[in-house]
């Protein structure tokens, strides 16, 4: 689940304990999961909630007293909205899992199992998601048939639907074309009383094959005959389709009142390409259409290939454009040579082919693609006057159920056309769905070498901000922010790799190499008689144990630095869930007089009740408050509340993000200590703001 405000989490939380809601909140958070929480005190609030805000999910303790579980799921059901209610223990039991789902909770998860909570709230929650995708998609489906069926009725192509053999739609044209007035008259007859009397056999055989799964011919010919029995030429086309919900076959019939075999070799021509013979793109696609909703219906496997020549515009030049056509069709006539039977092949663009393989696995799709990197680099094409040799670049894509959708299979391809030619081209790039599980390790693995190679090697680089002070104080402070240095002149933000950090436990050795950093940074400050303030982040992966005290204990003492000016910070969130290993790390780098500070503040359920048990030197507030400052009233109101409370506290608090003249104005009026962001001074790898 993305982390912004339009896919917030709107979770309820019903809970006696505010601690225990709390730490629920701060789990979800702390996995990445964005949330907008709430927990009503009583059950008039609950309803109230409930019929006033979008509710995503409810998480309801079990042996809540203030508001019962009984009551939550009553309540639920009596609003009529899709909300899936799980029920949060210490402990599962036959009694409590009866009681539990004979109150309608979709899942049981216990209070101190993070990973069991993390892993329940991500499934009901893409469930959640995929329940409203479906009704959205019933609505445009509505829709949609609602306009196919009046363009069906306003087509000039005699059309029908058939279920089980027998009429349930037809539009004007067919009943027209049969001499019915209306559809009553034709409404229960079998197709087949449509055909005449020596081509019944065949066609109840290809119906019965076509019932079985067997897909339906491009078209099919015979003789047709009216009401009144008299017979004519016709052809039939099929599609398989829905109407009102049930399976049904479309048929299309067209009056043929020329020859029939003439009418066989117009149509082949309608779907071939006039210069190299192969398929034209718009039979291709729909053959690749029939590919993907085999793979999505019945977990058919099968290989897209698209091949295009190297350096094509290059290639135009030498042989010259007159003998593009001849190039085209050479390379399709090499191309047929290479596939097997059943394969599809056609031209998709001016230069680019395509071969859809049917049932073809992974294996069998690479393998084609480098015979045909093999044929095409070792043949000698002969273009009008000239003899030339063409490499090319091959996109592919393993199309499965993981990877059902035209347009995605499409873009994948055509991705791997670029991707393949953008590296010199004679290669192929095939994405396959299932080893993108062996590409993420891969991509994880690289990832640790990466960070190993920073911390080993200096590779990290510490930029800041300056910190402003809203009334009068010219002392400088800067906040300390990490980045990684990619070697190629830019920066990586620790957005990218700090999670993959945090899986593969390197979070420890990162606090200490940027506190390290930071702390030499101050020794040079204070060296040139320029004393700064430096705000560090650490990770409560340094909270585990008395290392990073006892380094910087040992850096201070180094580079002679008064521990007063660093300043570290931890998330507010991961504080709630480490609370006592917080306050024994405040208590331990108090002793060299550094500070300690919480950032993202205010975005609990209720931030200020962690302040009881634990004094920071300053509160850094949520970046979410500042967002549009000016024009949320909200925002203001919580800005001041909190400015207030913290003063009252003797706690200095900071809004970041700031981002112009009117915020700075609501800042200054309620009372907030400092101020920071790119409108008033960006980020950069040296300090040169002038706090004077």
């Amino acid at each position: 689940m993305a982390k912004n405000q339009d896919n917030a989490l709107r979770l309820m939380v019903v809970d006696d304990s505010m601690e225990d809601a709390e730490a629920i909140v701060s789990t979800l958070r702390n996995a990445g999961i964005a949330v907008r929480p709430l927990r009503p005190a009583t059950s008039e609030e609950l309803a109230g909630m409930l019929a006033g805000q979008g509710i995503d999910m409810v998480l309801a303790a079990v042996d809540a007293t203030g508001i019962a579980l009984e009551d939550v799921s009553q309540q639920l059901l009596a609003s009529g909205k899709d909300v899936p209610l799980l029920a949060v223990t210490g402990s599962i039991d036959s009694e409590t899992f009866k009681f539990a789902h004979g109150h309608g909770v979709r899942r049981i998860v216990l209070r101190d199992n993070s990973q069991l909570l993390l892993g329940a709230v991500r499934d009901e929650r893409n469930d959640l998601d995929a329940r409203r995708a479906l009704r959205r998609l019933e609505v445009r489906i509505r829709e949609t048939e609602r306009r196919c069926d009046a363009l069906i009725d306003s087509s000039r192509d005699p059309i029908a639907y058939i279920h089980e053999g027998m009429h349930i739609r037809a539009n004007g044209a067919y009943l027209e074309m049969f001499g019915y007035d209306s559809f009553d008259d034709v409404e229960g007859i079998s197709l087949l009383d449509m055909v005449a009397s020596q081509h019944v056999e065949e066609f109840k055989d290809l119906l019965k094959r076509m019932a079985k799964g067997e897909p339906p011919p491009a078209r099919h010919e015979l003789e047709a005959r009216d009401i009144e029995g008299n017979g004519f030429p016709a052809s039939m086309e099929f599609t398989h389709a829905q109407y009102e919900g049930e399976p049904c076959l479309q048929v299309i019939f067209r009056r043929e009142e020329t020859d029939p075999e003439l009418a066989r070799q117009v149509e082949e021509l309608r779907q071939r390409d006039q210069v190299t013979g192969l398929l034209n793109r718009p039979t291709f696609l729909r053959r690749l259409e029939d590919a993907v909703s085999n793979a999505a219906d019945a977990g058919g496997r099968h290989g897209l290939l698209m091949i295009e020549p190297d350096n094509y515009q290059n290639l135009l030049q030498e042989i010259g454009l007159d003998a593009a056509d001849d190039l085209a069709q050479a390379a399709a006539e090499l191309l047929l040579a290479c596939v097997g039977e059943g394969a599809v092949t056609a031209r998709y663009s001016e230069h680019r082919l395509a071969v859809l393989v049917p049932d073809a696995d992974y294996g069998v799709t690479t393998e084609l693609a480098k015979q045909l990197l093999a044929a095409f680099s070792g043949n000698m094409f002969h273009v009008g006057r000239h003899s030339v040799v063409i490499t090319v670049s091959i996109g592919g894509v393993q199309i499965g159920e993981k990877i059902a959708s035209v347009s995605q299979v499409l873009a994948k391809a055509d991705e791997g056309v670029h991707t393949a030619a953008g590296v010199g081209g004679n290669r192929h790039e095939i994405f396959d769905p299932g080893a993108v599980d062996r590409a993420e390790e891969e991509h994880v693995q690289a990832w640790v070498a990466r960070l190993r190679d920073a911390l080993d090697n200096n590779g990290f680089v510490l930029h800041y901000q300056p910190v402003i002070s809203l009334h009068g104080d010219s002392g400088a402070v800067y906040e300390s922010l990490l980045r990684l240095d990619d070697g190629k002149g830019e920066l990586v933000k620790p957005l990218e790799f700090l999670q993959i950090a945090e899986e593969q436990g390197l979070l420890w050795e990162i606090d200490h190499h940027v506190v390290g950093r930071a702390i030499a940074r101050i020794g040079e400050r204070m060296k040139a008689d320029k004393p700064t303030t430096l705000l560090v982040k650490i990770s409560q992966a340094s909270l585990h144990d008395d290392s990073l005290v006892r380094y910087i204990g040992e850096q201070l003492a180094q580079h002679g630095v008064p521990g007063e000016y660093l300043v570290l910070q931890l998330p507010e969130a991961k504080v709630f869930t480490h609370l006592k290993a917080v306050r024994d790390f405040a208590e331990a780098i108090g002793k060299y007089d550094c500070r300690l500070a919480l950032s993202q503040f205010g975005v609990g359920l209720d931030s200020f009740q962690l302040l009881s048990h634990l004094q920071p030197h300053l509160l850094k507030l949520d970046r979410s408050f500042s967002e549009e400052l000016a024009q949320n009233a909200d925002n203001q109101q919580r800005v001041n509340e909190i400015a207030t409370k913290a003063r009252e506290m003797g706690i200095r608090t900071v809004v970041e993000h700031i981002q112009d003249a009117a915020s700075m104005s609501i800042l200054f009026g309620a009372g907030v200590d400092y101020a920071q962001g790119n409108f008033l001074a960006g980020t950069g790898p040296e300090m040169t703001y002038d706090f004077d």
